[in-house]
């Protein structure tokens, strides 16, 4: 009697088992099958952002072209002929990291620059955004990139309350710019 209990509880610890195994390939497939159908519209999505942001940035080119070599590297065509180049750009603000997307000239000076993540203090840091302070970096090339409180015409004024911000974005763009300066003259087009 006790000899089939043992293989009443050794059937039934088979049947968990095994109902178990059937029910994870399930649901293992179901995420497969989900991720298959999801993951490149995701992927269109996230190359429809930098696309949208790259034509933001440099509105006169007709096209961009990925840099063979440089991640996340672009060249902003107008006519078949380079009119910008959009780079990443990163630094460290009061929050943390900083990821833009900058757009130098190349001749290697800044047109403009989207702030793609970022975790400054909302009101301060965060106005880095906004056109006010966006546009004091259009045609600057590196010499100017100088952060200073007093408004002048050939230094980028710092938002007030977000002087950490300011320079981390300005230090951010710059090396961008120099970046770009390192390529082309390496590399001619």
């Amino acid at each position: 009697m006790a000899h089939d209990a043992h293989n009443e509880k050794d059937s039934s610890m088979l049947k968990i088992a095994m109902n178990l195994a059937i029910t994870c390939f399930i649901a293992g497939a179901i995420i497969a099958g989900t991720y298959s159908f999801t993951e490149p519209v995701a992927v269109q999505q996230r190359v429809k952002i930098k696309n949208d942001a790259m034509k933001e940035l440099v509105k006169d080119a007709d096209s961009f072209e990925a840099i063979q070599g440089k991640s996340d590297w672009y060249k902003a065509l107008k006519d078949g002929k380079v009119i910008a180049y959009v780079v990443p750009a990163e630094s460290k603000g009061y929050g943390g990291a900083i990821k833009m997307l900058a757009a130098v000239t190349p001749d290697a000076k800044a047109i403009d620059y989207k702030v793609l993540s970022h975790a400054e203090t909302p009101g301060l840091g965060d106005k880095m955004s906004e056109a006010k302070f966006r546009n004091q970096f259009a045609g600057k090339a590196t010499d100017d990139m100088v952060v200073v409180k007093t408004p002048t015409d050939k230094n980028i004024q710092a938002l007030t309350g977000a002087t950490i911000t300011s320079r981390a974005v300005t230090k951010g763009i710059k090396e961008a710019v120099e970046a770009v300066a390192e390529y082309t003259a390496s590399v001619k087009e």
